[in-house]
């Protein structure tokens, strides 16, 4: 249990050829004659045991073909220190994190460990916390590396939490973002200004939210001048070794012109001016254009990360 493993079943209605289908992911749960297996991707595979032709335990993590080396803890860290919420509690080795609804990342609990007292007792503490500023209760956790939540997934499952969001944190080295695009027209700059946040997804920024994009240890935000306000920004922070990458965003109007590329490249020449020599990004799962961008410059998925909303808990954003 906890282990990952790959497991052969027989398909129940079999195709023409094929008889067998195969699993990889952690097993989280062997009871009643099923296996619950977690996918990297967070998705739960049951398997009948009558199913079963063979199985074993493979390594925890793949090794990766590029790339920095980092573990999930370390990315966690550094991806929560780039969006700080503006109030946080320890409960144990977990962090419950507000920032007035602004985004399920800064509005959830990050647990890094054990919570302290037994699950149940932790997951009634999350929900009054959350429940005393009126927000809903979300649990981020993670599946497809080692040190994964997969184990933490299936038992918030089996209590009625409902993941909500999936997306993916990629990483890779930081010299070939820097060597591609134009960054000529870039403007860089350590706020975030009133045209910078007309361009921002987030219609009507408030002074929260201001305090959450400002976070982090050397903060940049980038622009490409256009005449109707930027045609496109982006936002970098750099930490140590890391240079993590969010709100790249191009005026629909001017898309597939390579104006992210080149807002992606000013930054992250920025940051290996800095010492940063490694980059980390977030992407929802279904991103299809994002994922388009990010992978020609040399990123690739690390793990998978969720957001499970507790039951009869109403939803924010990402």
């Amino acid at each position: 249990m906890g282990k990952r493993v790959s497991v052969r079943s027989l398909i129940e209605h079999p195709v023409p050829v094929e008889k067998f289908t195969d699993t990889v992911g952690v097993l989280t749960s062997w009871d009643n004659g099923v296996l619950l297996i977690t996918r990297r991707s967070g998705e739960s595979v049951r398997i009948a045991e009558s199913a079963l032709v063979a199985g074993k335990t493979v390594p925890s993590a793949p090794a990766r073909r590029r790339g920095p080396a980092a573990s999930y803890e370390e990315l966690a860290r550094v991806a929560a220190r780039a969006w700080r919420p503006v109030e946080s509690e320890r409960l144990g080795e977990w962090e419950l994190r507000a920032a007035s609804g602004f985004t399920r990342r800064a509005n959830s609990v990050l647990p890094l460990g054990e919570p302290g007292v037994p699950l149940d007792e932790a997951l009634g503490a999350v929900r009054r916390w959350y429940g005393e500023r009126g927000l809903p209760a979300y649990v981020q956790t993670a599946t497809g590396a080692e040190g994964t939540q997969e184990l933490l997934c299936a038992e918030l499952e089996r209590r009625g939490w409902v993941r909500e969001v999936t997306a993916e944190l990629w990483t890779g080295p930081l010299a070939p973002v820097a060597d591609r695009g134009d960054t000529a027209g870039v403007v860089l700059s350590r706020e975030a200004d009133e045209a910078w946040l007309g361009r921002y997804q987030r219609k009507g920024v408030s002074e929260v939210a201001l305090r959450v994009l400002r976070s982090g240890s050397s903060v940049w935000f980038a622009s490409v001048p256009g005449p109707a306000g930027p045609a496109a920004i982006g936002r970098c922070v750099v930490d140590g070794r890391w240079a993590g990458f969010a709100a790249v965003e191009v005026d629909p109007a001017l898309r597939r012109q390579g104006l992210a590329t080149a807002v992606m490249a000013a930054l992250a020449r920025r940051a290996l001016d800095e010492g940063a020599s490694a980059a980390w990004l977030q992407v929802e799962a279904g991103n299809a254009g994002a994922r388009a961008l990010y992978a020609p410059m040399g990123l690739e998925v690390h793990h998978a990360y969720h957001h499970y909303r507790a039951p009869d808990a109403g939803g924010t954003g990402r």
